[in-house]
């Protein structure tokens, strides 16, 4: 499942991607699942919101936030 958090501090195994001055922090296990994922915003008529294109995801549910590698 994505979980998606406000973090205060960086810890020295995070991962750092940062896009347009946003850095988002990805801890070390986690890496490994999201490796080439894109996160994308949509505002169109099928639903508003973020969802993930994780080309790792076997399988995802319909809701867009579980998948199985």
């Amino acid at each position: 499942m994505y979980d998606l958090q406000f973090d205060a501090t960086q810890q020295p195994t995070d991962h750092v991607v940062e896009d347009k001055g946003v850095k988002i922090l990805i801890d070390r296990k986690s890496l490994l699942y999201l490796a080439g994922t894109e996160l994308d915003f949509s505002d169109g008529l099928n639903g508003k919101g973020f969802q993930f294109k994780n080309p790792n995801a076997s399988r995802t549910c319909g809701c867009g936030e579980s998948f199985a590698v």
